[in-house]
Protein backbone atom coordinates (compact mmCIF):
# COMPACT_ATOMS: atom_id res chain seq x y z
CA UNK A 1 0.00 0.00 0.00
CA UNK A 2 1.64 3.22 -1.16
CA UNK A 3 1.75 6.07 1.49
CA UNK A 4 1.38 9.36 1.15
CA UNK A 5 2.14 12.64 3.25
CA UNK A 6 -1.23 14.11 4.94
CA UNK A 7 -2.37 17.10 3.34
CA UNK A 8 -5.75 18.93 2.83
CA UNK A 9 -6.64 20.93 -0.87
CA UNK A 10 -9.97 22.77 -1.04
CA UNK A 11 -10.90 25.88 -3.50
CA UNK A 12 -13.10 28.33 -3.78
CA UNK A 13 -14.68 30.29 -6.89
CA UNK A 14 -14.06 34.08 -7.22
CA UNK A 15 -17.61 34.24 -7.97
CA UNK A 16 -18.10 37.76 -4.91
CA UNK A 17 -20.29 38.80 -2.65
CA UNK A 18 -18.90 36.11 -0.08
CA UNK A 19 -21.94 35.52 2.89
CA UNK A 20 -22.82 33.46 6.23
CA UNK A 21 -23.23 30.26 4.09
CA UNK A 22 -19.83 30.14 2.46
CA UNK A 23 -18.04 31.42 5.83
CA UNK A 24 -20.09 28.93 8.33
CA UNK A 25 -20.14 25.95 5.17
CA UNK A 26 -15.82 26.05 4.11
CA UNK A 27 -13.97 28.94 5.46
CA UNK A 28 -14.65 28.32 9.34
CA UNK A 29 -13.54 24.32 8.24
CA UNK A 30 -10.55 25.56 6.39
CA UNK A 31 -9.42 27.51 9.24
CA UNK A 32 -9.47 24.79 12.10
CA UNK A 33 -8.38 21.93 9.37
CA UNK A 34 -4.87 24.34 10.02
CA UNK A 35 -3.79 22.50 13.24
CA UNK A 36 -4.01 18.59 11.88
CA UNK A 37 -2.99 19.10 7.87
CA UNK A 38 -0.54 20.88 5.68
CA UNK A 39 -3.27 22.80 4.03
CA UNK A 40 -3.44 24.66 0.66
CA UNK A 41 -6.36 26.79 -0.21
CA UNK A 42 -6.71 28.12 -3.52
CA UNK A 43 -9.08 30.72 -5.64
CA UNK A 44 -10.17 28.38 -8.13
CA UNK A 45 -10.26 31.58 -10.87
CA UNK A 46 -9.89 29.00 -13.77
CA UNK A 47 -13.44 27.11 -12.74
CA UNK A 48 -14.58 31.07 -12.95
CA UNK A 49 -14.35 31.49 -16.87
CA UNK A 50 -16.11 28.34 -17.55
CA UNK A 51 -19.54 30.80 -17.41
CA UNK A 52 -19.17 34.46 -18.85
CA UNK A 53 -16.98 37.00 -16.73
CA UNK A 54 -16.72 40.54 -16.76
CA UNK A 55 -12.63 40.65 -16.49
CA UNK A 56 -12.23 43.45 -13.66
CA UNK A 57 -15.54 41.91 -11.37
CA UNK A 58 -13.23 38.87 -11.83
CA UNK A 59 -10.00 40.45 -10.55
CA UNK A 60 -11.83 42.10 -7.33
CA UNK A 61 -13.40 39.06 -6.68
CA UNK A 62 -10.53 37.08 -6.76
CA UNK A 63 -8.73 39.41 -4.15
CA UNK A 64 -11.86 39.62 -2.32
CA UNK A 65 -11.91 35.70 -1.67
CA UNK A 66 -8.33 36.13 -0.73
CA UNK A 67 -9.73 38.59 2.00
CA UNK A 68 -11.91 36.81 3.42
CA UNK A 69 -9.40 33.65 3.68
CA UNK A 70 -6.97 35.97 5.85
CA UNK A 71 -9.58 37.96 7.70
CA UNK A 72 -11.06 34.50 9.04
CA UNK A 73 -7.76 33.67 10.49
CA UNK A 74 -6.20 31.29 7.17
CA UNK A 75 -2.35 31.73 7.85
CA UNK A 76 -0.38 32.44 4.32
CA UNK A 77 2.80 31.77 5.84
CA UNK A 78 1.90 28.59 7.71
CA UNK A 79 0.22 26.97 4.62
CA UNK A 80 -0.75 27.89 1.19
CA UNK A 81 -2.74 30.69 0.19
CA UNK A 82 -3.41 31.33 -3.80
CA UNK A 83 -4.85 31.45 -7.11
CA UNK A 84 -5.11 28.68 -9.45
CA UNK A 85 -4.17 30.45 -12.66
CA UNK A 86 -0.85 31.44 -11.63
CA UNK A 87 0.44 27.91 -11.35
CA UNK A 88 -0.02 26.38 -14.94
CA UNK A 89 0.66 22.45 -14.11
CA UNK A 90 -3.03 22.60 -12.76
CA UNK A 91 -4.21 22.80 -16.29
CA UNK A 92 -1.66 20.58 -17.46
CA UNK A 93 -2.49 17.66 -15.56
CA UNK A 94 -6.45 18.33 -16.40
CA UNK A 95 -5.44 17.83 -20.39
CA UNK A 96 -4.13 13.75 -18.73
CA UNK A 97 -6.78 13.19 -16.64
CA UNK A 98 -9.23 14.32 -19.67
CA UNK A 99 -7.27 11.09 -21.83
CA UNK A 100 -7.96 8.87 -18.09
CA UNK A 101 -11.45 10.74 -17.47
CA UNK A 102 -14.39 8.76 -19.37
CA UNK A 103 -17.06 10.41 -21.23
CA UNK A 104 -19.65 8.35 -19.29
CA UNK A 105 -18.79 9.66 -16.34
CA UNK A 106 -18.95 13.27 -17.25
CA UNK A 107 -22.35 12.81 -18.41
CA UNK A 108 -23.44 11.82 -14.68
CA UNK A 109 -22.37 14.94 -13.36
CA UNK A 110 -25.09 16.52 -12.19
CA UNK A 111 -24.04 20.02 -11.62
CA UNK A 112 -23.45 20.34 -15.29
CA UNK A 113 -26.64 19.53 -15.77
CA UNK A 114 -28.21 22.18 -13.30
CA UNK A 115 -25.86 24.77 -14.76
CA UNK A 116 -26.03 24.45 -18.11
CA UNK A 117 -30.26 24.30 -17.56
CA UNK A 118 -32.08 23.20 -21.08
CA UNK A 119 -29.36 24.57 -23.78
CA UNK A 120 -26.84 22.25 -23.20
CA UNK A 121 -25.14 22.36 -26.93
CA UNK A 122 -24.58 25.72 -25.78
CA UNK A 123 -22.78 25.23 -22.60
CA UNK A 124 -18.88 25.93 -22.66
CA UNK A 125 -16.92 22.48 -22.84
CA UNK A 126 -15.13 24.06 -19.98
CA UNK A 127 -18.16 23.74 -18.05
CA UNK A 128 -18.51 20.37 -19.12
CA UNK A 129 -14.93 19.09 -17.92
CA UNK A 130 -14.88 21.14 -15.63
CA UNK A 131 -14.70 17.67 -12.72
CA UNK A 132 -11.51 16.98 -14.78
CA UNK A 133 -9.88 20.07 -14.17
CA UNK A 134 -11.40 19.77 -10.07
CA UNK A 135 -9.17 16.41 -10.49
CA UNK A 136 -6.19 18.35 -11.63
CA UNK A 137 -6.22 20.83 -8.36
CA UNK A 138 -6.52 18.06 -6.24
CA UNK A 139 -3.95 15.63 -7.51
CA UNK A 140 -1.43 18.03 -8.94
CA UNK A 141 -0.52 18.11 -4.92
CA UNK A 142 -1.53 14.52 -4.39
CA UNK A 143 -4.09 15.77 -1.66
CA UNK A 144 -5.26 12.89 0.82
CA UNK A 145 -8.65 15.18 2.17
CA UNK A 146 -10.39 17.45 0.78
CA UNK A 147 -13.24 19.19 2.96
CA UNK A 148 -16.52 18.79 1.36
CA UNK A 149 -20.42 19.67 1.22
CA UNK A 150 -22.74 17.48 -0.20
CA UNK A 151 -22.87 19.16 -3.52
CA UNK A 152 -19.37 18.64 -3.57
CA UNK A 153 -19.44 14.86 -3.29
CA UNK A 154 -19.40 13.35 -6.91
CA UNK A 155 -16.84 15.67 -8.16
CA UNK A 156 -14.59 14.19 -5.63
CA UNK A 157 -15.71 11.24 -6.40
CA UNK A 158 -15.25 11.27 -9.90
CA UNK A 159 -11.63 12.50 -8.99
CA UNK A 160 -11.08 9.04 -7.26
CA UNK A 161 -12.20 7.07 -9.77
CA UNK A 162 -9.77 9.20 -12.12
CA UNK A 163 -6.86 8.76 -9.72
CA UNK A 164 -7.93 5.11 -9.24
CA UNK A 165 -7.99 4.73 -13.60
CA UNK A 166 -4.26 6.31 -13.65
CA UNK A 167 -2.79 4.12 -11.45
CA UNK A 168 -4.41 1.06 -13.17
CA UNK A 169 -3.60 2.37 -16.44
CA UNK A 170 0.31 3.22 -15.90
CA UNK A 171 0.54 0.57 -13.06
CA UNK A 172 3.75 -0.90 -14.96
CA UNK A 173 5.40 2.47 -15.48
CA UNK A 174 4.55 3.23 -11.57
CA UNK A 175 6.11 0.74 -10.62
CA UNK A 176 8.81 0.54 -13.13
CA UNK A 177 9.72 4.35 -11.87
CA UNK A 178 9.71 3.61 -8.08
CA UNK A 179 6.38 4.70 -6.67
CA UNK A 180 5.01 1.23 -5.83
CA UNK A 181 1.77 0.67 -6.55
CA UNK A 182 0.16 3.49 -6.64
CA UNK A 183 1.62 7.72 -7.90
CA UNK A 184 -1.92 9.27 -6.83
CA UNK A 185 -3.92 8.85 -3.70
CA UNK A 186 -7.51 8.37 -3.36
CA UNK A 187 -8.38 11.27 -1.80
CA UNK A 188 -11.01 11.04 1.32
CA UNK A 189 -13.74 13.65 1.52
CA UNK A 190 -13.66 15.13 5.64
CA UNK A 191 -17.32 15.61 5.47
CA UNK A 192 -18.50 18.93 7.17
CA UNK A 193 -20.38 18.92 10.27
CA UNK A 194 -23.83 19.49 11.31
CA UNK A 195 -25.24 23.45 10.97
CA UNK A 196 -23.12 24.12 8.30
CA UNK A 197 -26.31 24.42 5.92
CA UNK A 198 -27.14 28.00 5.62
CA UNK A 199 -30.62 28.68 4.43
CA UNK A 200 -32.04 32.17 3.48
CA UNK A 201 -33.06 34.84 5.96
CA UNK A 202 -36.20 35.28 3.69
CA UNK A 203 -37.23 31.89 3.43
CA UNK A 204 -35.90 28.90 4.94
CA UNK A 205 -36.59 26.59 2.48
CA UNK A 206 -33.65 27.74 0.01
CA UNK A 207 -30.36 27.84 0.80
CA UNK A 208 -28.50 31.53 1.48
CA UNK A 209 -27.56 32.85 -2.18
CA UNK A 210 -25.60 35.45 -3.28
CA UNK A 211 -28.03 35.13 -6.71
CA UNK A 212 -31.25 36.04 -4.48
CA UNK A 213 -32.52 39.33 -5.34
CA UNK A 214 -33.15 40.22 -1.87
CA UNK A 215 -29.79 41.61 0.06
CA UNK A 216 -32.03 40.95 3.03
CA UNK A 217 -31.77 36.94 2.16
CA UNK A 218 -28.06 36.87 3.28
CA UNK A 219 -25.40 38.21 5.72
CA UNK A 220 -22.29 39.22 3.69
CA UNK A 221 -18.90 38.74 5.28
CA UNK A 222 -18.22 42.70 4.58
CA UNK A 223 -21.67 43.60 6.53
CA UNK A 224 -21.55 46.12 8.87
CA UNK A 225 -22.34 45.64 12.26
CA UNK A 226 -25.36 48.15 11.35
CA UNK A 227 -26.81 46.10 8.55
CA UNK A 228 -26.02 42.30 10.56
CA UNK A 229 -28.24 43.75 13.10
CA UNK A 230 -30.63 45.11 10.69
CA UNK A 231 -30.92 41.56 8.49
CA UNK A 232 -31.18 39.63 11.48
CA UNK A 233 -34.08 41.45 13.50
CA UNK A 234 -36.11 41.30 9.76
CA UNK A 235 -35.54 37.78 9.21
CA UNK A 236 -38.34 35.75 8.35
CA UNK A 237 -40.09 33.59 11.89
CA UNK A 238 -43.47 32.18 13.05
CA UNK A 239 -45.93 33.26 15.76
CA UNK A 240 -44.77 30.54 17.89
CA UNK A 241 -42.10 30.94 21.25
CA UNK A 242 -38.88 28.48 20.34
CA UNK A 243 -39.75 25.12 21.64
CA UNK A 244 -37.56 22.67 23.94
CA UNK A 245 -36.13 20.47 22.09
CA UNK A 246 -35.25 20.20 18.39
CA UNK A 247 -37.77 17.50 17.13
CA UNK A 248 -40.22 21.03 17.80
CA UNK A 249 -38.24 22.67 15.21
CA UNK A 250 -39.32 20.34 12.28
CA UNK A 251 -42.01 22.21 10.39
CA UNK A 252 -40.44 25.53 11.26
CA UNK A 253 -37.68 25.74 8.76
CA UNK A 254 -37.06 29.64 9.31
CA UNK A 255 -36.76 28.82 13.57
CA UNK A 256 -34.57 25.92 12.71
CA UNK A 257 -32.40 27.99 10.78
CA UNK A 258 -31.56 30.77 13.18
CA UNK A 259 -31.21 27.93 15.60
CA UNK A 260 -28.88 26.54 13.24
CA UNK A 261 -26.77 29.93 12.75
CA UNK A 262 -27.08 30.38 16.61
CA UNK A 263 -25.69 26.98 17.54
CA UNK A 264 -22.99 27.41 14.36
CA UNK A 265 -21.67 31.32 15.41
CA UNK A 266 -21.46 29.78 18.90
CA UNK A 267 -19.60 26.49 18.49
CA UNK A 268 -22.88 24.73 19.92
CA UNK A 269 -25.74 22.50 19.47
CA UNK A 270 -29.15 23.30 18.85
CA UNK A 271 -30.19 21.45 21.53
CA UNK A 272 -27.93 23.09 23.37
CA UNK A 273 -29.26 26.32 22.52
CA UNK A 274 -33.02 25.42 23.34
CA UNK A 275 -32.07 24.59 26.66
CA UNK A 276 -30.94 28.41 27.01
CA UNK A 277 -34.03 29.59 24.84
CA UNK A 278 -36.56 27.40 25.43
CA UNK A 279 -40.47 29.26 25.18
CA UNK A 280 -38.52 32.70 24.34
CA UNK A 281 -40.03 35.05 22.21
CA UNK A 282 -38.18 36.07 18.91
CA UNK A 283 -37.78 39.19 19.73
CA UNK A 284 -35.44 37.88 22.58
CA UNK A 285 -33.94 35.57 20.45
CA UNK A 286 -32.75 37.39 17.90
CA UNK A 287 -31.33 40.25 20.04
CA UNK A 288 -29.02 37.24 21.75
CA UNK A 289 -28.42 36.67 17.86
CA UNK A 290 -27.49 39.71 17.09
CA UNK A 291 -25.10 39.94 19.66
CA UNK A 292 -23.32 36.99 18.49
CA UNK A 293 -23.07 37.59 14.83
CA UNK A 294 -22.07 41.11 15.44
CA UNK A 295 -19.46 39.79 17.75
CA UNK A 296 -18.29 36.68 15.79
CA UNK A 297 -18.70 38.51 11.97
CA UNK A 298 -17.86 42.45 12.57
CA UNK A 299 -14.45 41.74 13.13
CA UNK A 300 -13.75 39.89 9.95
CA UNK A 301 -16.00 42.31 7.54
CA UNK A 302 -13.82 45.35 9.07
CA UNK A 303 -10.33 43.16 8.46
CA UNK A 304 -11.78 42.07 5.10
CA UNK A 305 -12.43 45.91 3.91
CA UNK A 306 -9.00 46.80 5.34
CA UNK A 307 -6.97 44.00 3.09
CA UNK A 308 -9.63 44.60 0.10
CA UNK A 309 -7.94 48.51 0.20
CA UNK A 310 -4.44 47.17 0.10
CA UNK A 311 -5.04 45.25 -3.49
CA UNK A 312 -0.73 45.49 -3.40
CA UNK A 313 -0.62 42.87 -0.11
CA UNK A 314 -3.15 40.46 -1.31
CA UNK A 315 -1.08 40.10 -4.88
CA UNK A 316 2.13 39.37 -3.44
CA UNK A 317 0.20 36.65 -0.77
CA UNK A 318 -1.16 35.45 -3.82
CA UNK A 319 2.18 35.35 -5.80
CA UNK A 320 4.43 33.93 -2.78
CA UNK A 321 2.03 31.15 -2.24
CA UNK A 322 1.93 30.62 -6.11
CA UNK A 323 5.84 29.77 -6.02
CA UNK A 324 5.41 27.46 -3.04
CA UNK A 325 2.49 25.76 -4.88
CA UNK A 326 4.53 25.65 -8.38
CA UNK A 327 7.65 23.85 -6.67
CA UNK A 328 4.99 21.10 -5.41
CA UNK A 329 2.97 20.62 -8.71
CA UNK A 330 6.17 21.05 -11.10
CA UNK A 331 7.92 17.82 -9.10
CA UNK A 332 3.96 16.10 -9.21
CA UNK A 333 4.15 16.92 -13.01
CA UNK A 334 7.13 15.97 -13.98
CA UNK A 335 7.03 12.68 -12.17
CA UNK A 336 3.21 12.33 -14.41
CA UNK A 337 5.50 12.78 -17.71
CA UNK A 338 7.66 10.34 -16.87
CA UNK A 339 5.22 8.01 -16.38
CA UNK A 340 3.14 8.59 -18.97
CA UNK A 341 5.82 8.50 -21.31
CA UNK A 342 6.33 12.38 -22.27
CA UNK A 343 10.29 13.30 -22.85
CA UNK A 344 10.70 16.48 -20.80
CA UNK A 345 13.68 18.29 -20.51
CA UNK A 346 16.24 17.39 -17.29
Amino acid sequence: MAMFSQRVFSGVQPTGNLHLGNYLGAITRFVSLQDQFDCIYCVVDMHAITVAQDPAELTRHIREVTAAFLACGIDPKRHIVFNQSQVSEHAELAWVFNCVARIGWLNRMTQFKEKAGKDRENASLGLYAYPSLMAADILVYRATHVPVGEDQKQHLELTRDVAQKFNNDFATSIAAHGFGEAFFPLTEPLIQGPATRVMSLRDGSKKMSKSDPSDYSRINLTDGPDAIAQKIRRAKTDAEPLPGEEAGLAARPEADNLLGIYAALAGTTKGAVLEDFAGAQFSAFKSALVDLAVAKLGPIGSEMQRLVGDPAYIDQVLADGADRARLIARSTMDDVKDIVGFIRKR
